[in-house]
């Protein structure tokens, strides 16, 4: 405790980083206060703030921090910039033009972002009309009509580019990445809610029970945290080079693969198709197949749900590996820096031994992150609250072990600069960024 309290004590003593600290505070108590402010027209005392959303719908309410529930201004917070981010990444890897704006270094990356905001009010538009129409019950809606939904979109505009402003404020002048602090202050503010109504669920009559929930949760934790750092290494040889008189090269290096190179990525991809099959049922209501369709997919805790969500989650983690990680790209970067595997010849072969290595750790690294994706449906079968289960597992627990430790690893950085002990006592904080493939 002693030394916990010494680690405070660096922490705000170095001015910079003391700053950065409470600035990002401030910027998201302004995100958080801004989930509040309900959308003018809309009736806050008929709102129903607590209904339960599902699939898509509670996906992005839990990603904003009830502000979807809320209808508030910042209902569809940042998931319009996630989706065109997303779009925008995967173009760079599938059309010319787009690979080479991503080549072309900081110009390049500005036109990207410029093409990620336009998108990003476009995508906003079409998702803030079919909130306004589809997820808000027209009886909140003091007076409907053409001049409030007109209104409301582009509030729902300025509300999400405020966001990203936001984010881009925290980056800059404050601690860890923007966006992903967004998405994280979100899904903790939900975390106090969950774990009260868990408590008076469990209390007194089921201590014991909600103790071993709470070891649980420790061991998923911590599983998550050995699969988000787990990396396979693969040893360089640089060869040495003679310039003028002196001898360069010659040392070794290695290429960390991450064991999940994906992230939350495939996570995210599976749960927005997992919208579709509610809108078959919807189309085919009247049918037998649509009734079945949509009494079994209606329920994201039902075992049906959960293998299609993990059987597509385990595709997309192979194709989001291939498409970000180009091992010919590699091998090519290798050969011209004068660098091998050894044993291994350069070009051709180095790429294919590449390949096959990333291959073999991208199974079992899929098979865990299908394994976590679903746990909070076995959470949810073994007597956990459903709000307290969603911890348990799935993309919110990913993302907030990432957040955290990027932001620690950031906070170990400064604290290294200025000749302070480190935040951990075993060794380092090993933070997503740390192990980027090359």
């Amino acid at each position: 405790m002693k030394r916990f309290i010494q680690t405070i004590k660096n922490i705000f003593s170095i001015e910079d980083l003391r700053v950065r600290i409470l600035n990002t505070m401030g910027f998201l108590v302004i995100f958080r206060l801004g989930s509040y402010i309900v959308l003018p027209g809309i009736d806050p005392n008929r709102l129903d703030v607590n209904r339960n959303t599902s699939g898509i719908l509670g996906f992005i309410n839990t990603f904003s921090g009830g502000a979807f529930n809320n209808a508030s201004i910042f209902a569809l917070g940042i998931m319009p910039y996630i989706s065109a981010s997303i779009i925008v990444q995967l173009l760079s890897f599938a059309v010319p033009y787009f690979q080479k704006l991503q080549k072309e270094g900081d110009s390049g990356r500005k036109r990207l972002n410029q093409y990620t905001r336009v998108l990003t009010i476009f995508i906003t538009i079409f998702q803030g009309y079919s909130y306004l129409k589809g997820a808000i019950d027209p009886s909140v809606i003091m007076n409907p009509g053409p001049f409030f939904f007109v209104t409301s979109v582009a509030i729902l505009i300025s509300g999400t580019m405020f966001c990203m402003w936001l984010g881009e404020r925290i980056t800059d002048k404050g601690i860890g990445n923007g966006i992903s602090m967004l998405i994280m202050i979100g899904i903790v503010s939900r975390l106090p809610l969950a774990l009260i109504a868990e408590i008076s669920d469990k209390f007194p009559g089921k201590a014991f029970a909600f103790i071993i929930e709470l070891f649980v949760l420790f061991g998923i934790v911590v599983a998550v945290i050995a699969l988000t750092q787990a990396t396979r290494r693969i040893p360089i040889q640089y060869a040495k080079q003679v310039i003028g008189n002196k001898l360069y090269g010659g040392k070794r290096d290695f290429i960390p693969l991450k064991l999940n190179s994906a992230g939350v990525m495939p996570i995210i991809f599976a749960q927005a198709l997992m919208f579709f099959p509610a809108l078959i049922a919807g189309m085919w209501r009247d049918s037998d197949i649509g009734a079945y369709i949509g009494s079994t997919f209606s329920d994201p805790y039902s075992w049906q749900y959960s293998l299609l969500f993990a059987s597509m989650i385990l595709i997309f983690t192979f194709f989001y590996t291939a498409i970000t990680i180009n091992s010919n790209d590699i091998a090519d970067n290798l050969k011209r820096n004068g660098g091998f595997v050894p044993g291994v010849k350069p070009g051709k072969q180095t790429a294919e031994f590449i390949d096959t290595v990333l291959s073999r750790i991208t199974l079992p690294g899929a098979l865990f992150l299908c394994a976590i994706a679903v746990l909070p449906a076995f959470a949810v079968k073994a007597g956990v609250g459903q709000n307290f289960a969603q911890f348990f597992g799935g993309t919110s627990l990913l993302i907030l072990v990432g957040v955290v430790l990027d932001t620690l690893q950031q906070i170990e950085s400064y604290l290294l600069m200025r000749h302070y002990e480190g935040m951990m006592k075993s060794g380092r904080v090993k933070g997503r960024s740390q192990f980027a493939a090359a």
